[in-house]
């Protein structure tokens, strides 16, 4: 079907861009999936209209069309493709007639100013008939329509040479996703009169949310499910709406920006789940977003604020502001985020403060590495990062690690980068694995043992110190000295500095190992030719600085008070896990093998990080280099056989 559908870009080349053809296909396949559903009920709603001469007939006419919409219309797909001279006035007359809930879909797509330019390339008619030759859609499930619609934004993002961001989330993936988040769940969601709200705060087309009511259902198939999201492009959200129309879905979908623009700002979400645009920046929404974060924890980011370029944290802190209260009934929230949030950030930056947040108020229960290649717009690795405020007793303070990167299988045909897919039975594996994460992970005999750790939320903070090591220097006077004193610019602004370098010249070849020497020194030179030793600081600053050579056998240089200066060349850092001793480590690891260097303590920072891939690395050693000598004769002589036979 969706090939079908795709055939109409033939009909568009020459006058619309490649990128283009989603601003017609999208709308018309909508439009012709809307007439063929309304099909049956045509007949009544149009007589139904007729009979009524009342001001509100909405209701009364969504009875008749047995759907949670209408069109009073007197015309549909056959009547407009019937008359080829009428085409774009039929067509308005058709759009006008939907109620009130299809014509705000269809304004997203900007449909009447997409008529009017089919119209002047005098191919409406042709792509009115086309659409209305696609005479199956009605037969097709919701399910599978928005298989068809999922494909169509794919191809035209491709076309549109989105950013990696810009993806789509293949079902499989949003299957592992929604197992994940409800499977721990699933004696709770099969209670009796359950009602589940759900959230996607960038919901696409959809795909998330009504797999997530899917799973439920299929638990509990009493159970009442909400579902909301929000979407910020026009075409997506219209996609989404349309579909949620169909299902006469209980909910809201949101169409603006989720920074901006919340559109739940008093409602509380039993499960959440998202598939926010990876490395997206949020400079747009700065002013609004910089603002909410000075009220603190009183607005949705007062843990902080990430770098300006990925706002990946942000959605995060979004989500986790819609909890339910951990006192009542709590909630689980999913998102897929690529490698950056794990690591990025250094100790006390944007990002480490958002990390230190999460796990110290222990809200982080795990993390799912996934396969690379997953996704259609990119090939990037990514992770599943699973959040509760209701853990359970044996996973508090804890966070399971799992890496799935090895559950997969490779596609049959490549679709944009997506080359891997997870099959139902490694779905199943997973989730049964993140389930039994402490059984698998305290079994050292286990099959998978190796792929699943849980730590203590203490075990991704550090400190960070700062380990500065005593600056030592001699002082001696050359041709480079003079060259570097003739071009610092504190001397530049100084009448005295051409005589002072021309004293200096006489004493070149002269070297001093304190700083009392040298003081001596310059200043029996300058005062030999009658030349003025400067009194100004930034002039003395300028030439100590050039007179001045790092040495490692130099003097200590002190301050006032007789403290080491310290030497920022040999500054260095150490990350040390929080629960450890700081001078027991650095007397362990530090001062055995620099023993003048001290902690400046003023600087010590904590921080957060979670290295995945460190915890889950596995040593391969190198090939014995007898096996690679023995490889490279054994090419070698295939070469020299090779050449043997072209050159005869």
């Amino acid at each position: 079907m969706a090939a079908k559908i795709w055939s109409v870009a033939d009909l568009l080349r020459g006058d619309y861009k490649r990128h283009e053809y989603g601003q017609v296909i999208l709308p018309f396949t909508l439009l012709r999936r809307l007439d063929a559903v309304m099909a049956p009920t045509r007949g009544a709603v149009r007589t139904r209209d007729a009979a009524l001469d009342v001001q509100n007939k909405d209701r009364l006419l969504e009875i008749a069309a047995k759907l949670p919409f209408y069109n009073t219309s007197k015309q549909d797909f056959s009547t407009i493709a019937a008359d080829d001279k009428n085409t774009a006035k039929n067509l308005r007359d058709y759009i006008n007639g939907f109620s009130p809930n299809v014509r705000e879909i269809l304004s997203r797509f900007d449909l009447d100013n997409q008529i009017t330019k089919l119209a002047g390339a005098k191919i409406l008619h042709l792509v009115v008939s086309t659409f209305k030759g696609l005479d199956d859609l009605d037969k097709m499930s919701n399910h599978d329509m928005g298989y068809v619609f999922e494909h169509l934004i794919r191809k035209f993002a491709e076309d549109s040479n989105e950013t990696a961001g810009e993806h789509f989330t293949p079902r499989e993936v949003i299957e592992l996703m929604v197992n994940l988040l409800i499977a721990p769940d699933a004696d709770t969601v099969a209670g009796e009169g359950q009602v589940i709200n759900i959230l996607d705060p960038a919901c696409g087309t959809g795909g998330m949310l009504t797999a997530a009511k899917g799973r439920i259902e299929s638990i509990n198939t009493k159970a009442t499910v909400y579902l909301f999201g929000q979407e910020l492009n026009p075409e997506s959200w219209a996609v989404c709406q349309s579909d949620m129309l169909m299902l006469n879905q209980r909910g809201n979908i949101h169409f603006g920006n989720s920074f901006s623009n919340d559109g739940f700002p008093d409602r509380k979400f039993d499960y959440m789940l998202a598939n926010p645009p990876f490395g997206v920046e949020w400079k747009k929404v700065k002013d609004e977003i910089l603002a909410e974060a000075e009220l603190g924890h009183g607005g949705r980011f007062g843990a902080g604020t990430p770098r300006i370029n990925d706002g990946s944290f942000l959605f995060l802190q979004h989500m986790i502001s819609k909890m339910e209260p951990a006192e009542g009934k709590g909630s689980r929230l999913g998102i897929v985020f690529n490698g950056s949030p794990l690591f990025t950030g250094a100790a006390e930056s944007g990002e480490s403060k958002i990390r230190q947040w999460i796990l110290e108020n222990d809200l982080l229960e795990g993390i799912v590495a996934l396969p690379d290649q997953l996704f259609y717009n990119t090939g990037i690795s990514t992770y599943f990062w699973i959040l509760s405020n209701r853990k359970p007793a044996k996973l508090r303070n804890m966070v399971i690690l799992l890496d799935a990167r090895d559950q997969w299988e490779k596609m049959r045909k490549a679709l944009g980068d997506k080359r891997k897919k997870i099959n139902d039975d490694q779905i199943k594996h997973i989730t049964a694995l993140y389930v039994d994460a402490l059984t698998v992970a305290n079994d050292a005999d286990h099959p998978d043992h190796a792929k699943v750790k849980v730590f203590g939320t203490r075990d991704f903070g550090y400190y960070r110190i700062t380990v500065e090591r005593p600056l030592k220097l001699r002082f001696e006077i050359t041709e480079d000295t003079l060259a570097a004193l003739a071009e610092a610019k504190p001397l530049a602004k100084w009448d005295g500095s051409e005589r002072l370098i021309a004293a200096l010249r006489g004493v070149v070849g002269s070297v001093w190992w304190t700083k009392r020497e040298a003081t001596n020194g310059l200043h029996a030179a300058v005062a030999e030719v009658g030349a003025e030793w400067p009194k100004a600081a930034a002039v003395l600053k300028g030439i100590w600085g050039a007179v001045a050579v790092s040495d490692p056998d130099g003097e200590v240089q002190k301050d006032k008070d007789g403290t080491p200066l310290p030497d920022p060349d040999l500054r260095d850092y150490e990350n040390i896990p929080l629960d450890a001793d700081i001078d027991a480590y650095f007397a362990r690891e530090v001062t055995p093998h620099v023993a003048d260097a001290w902690i400046d303590r003023d600087k010590t920072k904590v921080g957060y990080e979670i290295p995945f891939t460190r915890h889950f690395y596995v040593y391969t050693p190198p090939r014995p280099l007898a096996e690679i000598d023995a490889e490279l004769r054994e090419l070698e002589t295939r070469i020299q056989q090779l050449l043997g036979v072209v050159t005869g």
